[in-house]
């Protein structure tokens, strides 16, 4: 039996003529599989139990100090119409501090778009069955998903709110990567009413799995969730971190023309760049963005000074207000993360991955802006 979204998915025009055989596929077939992944997409949020994951999550969660800035933002736009927040993503640790910062500031739970790798085990019940999450294929070419996942997304639009992650994934480098339109395109076919995109920034002094990131530096393969998760554990040990949650102005999709791919590509390099404002820029980013193998305390601040002042021309979110202030909240954090060696007057570099992964991630802001004025 087809629920009430899955019956308007399959009434949509584009997925009418899919099943039609249009992309060369027998008319069975192209039911199979269009019923196939309607199957895993299914999705179900259940608000009461979704409150309660607070609990069995919180030994990592008390580890994350979390600051919300602009959350009003959130407030207004859930207020006047449909949303759809979009985030960076440096954490599997997002998908518990963005959704939890909504929810302690009572705004209604957005439906979250996650890679399929999270949708195993008990963390996949969980997923599909508590807090609403729909698995996302990414990189996937296969026509028949794509088309079906728009649709199922324009439809799960009207009656809830989304959030997704504009680079696809997790950044492996630290930096802020080039955003993905395939969501984006999807929100603005549903033709939803006042629909907006939210920009969220999420920033941490320390990444929690920074270690596992790091030491790719880029994504070759889709490892299995289960044995990430036992990395992070392990990573956890002895990890404190603060996390920024910055919300942005919205964007009214209504600007843009969902049939020219021109316009969507550039409303979803306006929504990188508002994110890209909106991060905060920690000490530690700092500190890592202005080392050298082997440098004294003093002639580090100078540097970083000379920083914060591109960055304030640049209208940059900072956390600090001086070098003297950035050396002196991320020496200890960086110190015992195996960065940095922290002498009297001098610091060394530890950890040469580990310290580019933590510069480049505002590595955005000394970048020119690509983004179209409006």
């Amino acid at each position: 039996m087809l629920d009430d979204l899955s019956q308007a998915v399959l009434a949509r025009e584009e997925v009418v003529r899919y099943l039609q055989g249009t992309h060369g596929e027998s008319s069975e077939t192209a039911y199979e599989r269009v019923y196939a992944y309607l199957d895993e997409l299914r999705t179900t949020q259940r608000y009461t139990l979704y409150r309660a994951l607070k609990h069995p999550v919180y030994p990592i969660l008390r580890k994350i100090e979390r600051h919300v800035e602009h959350i009003e933002q959130a407030v207004a736009a859930t207020g006047a119409g449909r949303v759809i927040y979009a985030s960076n993503h440096k954490s599997h640790t997002d998908y518990l501090v963005e959704p939890l910062v909504l929810d302690d500031n009572g705004v209604r739970p957005p439906i979250i778009a996650a890679g399929i790798n999270l949708f195993v085990g008990p963390l996949g019940l969980l997923h599909r069955h508590v807090t609403g999450a729909i698995p996302i294929r990414r990189g996937t070419k296969d026509p028949a998903y794509l088309i079906t996942l728009k649709a199922y997304v324009a439809e799960l639009l009207r009656e809830h709110d989304l959030l997704f992650y504009i680079e696809g994934g997790r950044s492996y480098s630290g930096e802020l990567m080039s955003p993905k339109t395939g969501l984006i395109h999807a929100a603005m076919q549903s033709e939803t009413e006042e629909l907006v995109i939210l920009p969220i920034a999420v920033s941490y002094d320390l990444v929690l799995e920074d270690r596992i990131l790091a030491r790719q530096g880029v994504k070759r393969r889709q490892r299995p969730f289960t044995r990430e998760l036992a990395e992070m554990m392990r990573c956890a040990v002895g990890y404190r971190s603060r996390a920024f949650i910055t919300f942005g102005t919205p964007i009214h999709t209504s600007e843009y023309n969902s049939q020219s791919r021109r316009d969507v590509l550039d409303l979803a390099h306006r929504t990188r760049e508002a994110i890209g404002l909106l991060y905060k820029v920690t000490p530690t980013a700092l500190v890592a963005a202005a080392m050298r193998p082997s440098i004294e305390r003093p002639e580090l601040e100078a540097r970083i000074d000379e920083m914060l002042g591109r960055l304030r021309e640049r209208g940059a979110n900072l956390s600090v207000e001086s070098g003297r202030q950035a050396v002196a909240e991320a020496s200890r954090p960086l110190e015992g993360r195996g960065v940095l060696v922290v002498e009297p007057n001098r610091y060394r570099v530890r950890n040469r991955s580990l310290l580019r992964y933590y510069a480049r991630t505002i590595e955005h802001l000394f970048a020119p802006s690509h983004s179209r004025t409006h």
